[in-house]
């Protein structure tokens, strides 16, 4: 598989996040099955795996942690803290002394002396960012971390940010249906030189062309009941955009999957997609898509189709936006 840099790490185009073999998604696969995924992504050439506190509540640390530890030496591991489970519930907290005791947990679960890469989840806006990067700054100080990212921020948070400790990676969701980055993050993140990991990069499935009905299809847990973008009004006016899409990407000769990937890697070289599955066919799909090169005519009419204009509603309800720092389009 093709390479990227990343930071100081070179990781393969396509990294697996591993969120959803453990957490929000409905019931997660069998400890066999999700082991068996881990093993066949390193396999394909998959070197970056993504993982954090919140997912499962530990438990997808802990399973990433036992599958991967033979293979440490070979893969970049990222995990994040200032978002756990804490006596049930999901807690955003970026004190110090929460970002450090989350470090700690997560290297004790995941098995390993030294974390990657290592986000703030959340920015705890009761905070200050500096008080937070101050904190994981001290645990690159001491060898429990490598480098540093962040999660769902701004700009400007991300400015401030670098100028406490240099941060390697800025996360977001980005896609052709999501293009907030687009707005000031992509450029701020270009300016100072850190790598951009989009997450969610195939819509949450509906670039797969196979999610046709959320309300049938999804289970009653599963995290996309809560986005509008999903709600039935707004879904049956974005699936008006597939045929077209799908036509394209049969024209094309890739699966709707590879192309919606494609498209992000076409979006520049410091851009790495994270995609996440269950399953081992979709798995060889999606890194597949590694090969695959689109020419700017093809970008440019993706672009025209699919964007914040054409698709209907917001990514977040209004309770989950206020949570991220994140620019949004102004309608």
């Amino acid at each position: 598989m093709q390479q990227r840099r990343l930071g100081p790490f070179t990781v393969a185009a396509l990294g697996l996040g591993c969120m959803n073999l453990s957490h929000a998604y409905g019931t997660p696969p069998a400890p066999e099955a999700a082991e068996a995924l881990l093993l066949r992504a390193l396999d394909l050439g998959i070197n970056f795996f993504d993982t954090a506190a919140l997912y499962g509540f530990g438990a997808n640390e802990t399973l990433v942690g036992r599958v991967l530890k033979p293979y440490r030496q070979k893969v970049v591991l990222a995990s994040k803290g200032g978002m756990a489970g804490v006596s049930g519930r999901r807690v955003i907290d970026g004190r110090p002394e929460a970002l450090k005791r989350n470090c700690e947990e997560s290297l004790q679960r995941l098995q390993t002396d030294v974390i990657d890469l290592y986000y703030l989840h959340r920015w705890d806006k009761q905070v200050p960012i500096e008080d937070s990067i101050g904190a994981l700054a001290d645990l690159v100080r001491a060898g429990k971390v490598k480098t540093i990212g962040l999660s769902e921020v701004s700009a400007a948070t991300l400015r401030r940010a670098h100028a406490v400790h240099p941060i390697t990676v800025l996360q977001s969701e980005y896609s052709l249906w999501t293009r907030e980055p687009e707005i000031a993050t992509l450029a701020a993140c270009r300016e100072l030189g850190v790598a951009f990991v989009a997450f969610s990069p195939l819509a949450r499935a509906f670039l797969t062309g196979k999610l046709s009905d959320p309300e049938t299809q999804l289970e009653a847990k599963d995290i996309r009941r809560q986005m509008p973008r999903f709600d039935a009004d707004n879904y049956v006016k974005n699936l008006e955009l597939l045929p077209e899409y799908l036509r394209i990407a049969s024209a094309f000769g890739c699966t709707p999957a590879q192309l919606a990937l494609a498209w992000l890697q076409a979006q520049g070289e410091d851009i790495i997609p994270i995609f996440g599955t269950r399953s081992l066919a979709h798995l060889d799909e999606n890194a597949g898509a590694a090969s695959v090169k689109l020419d700017q005519s093809l970008v440019e009419r993706l672009n025209k189709l699919i964007n914040q204009q054409t698709v209907t509603g917001p990514r977040y309800n209004a309770a989950t936006q206020q949570e991220i720092d994140t620019e949004i389009f102004q309608n």
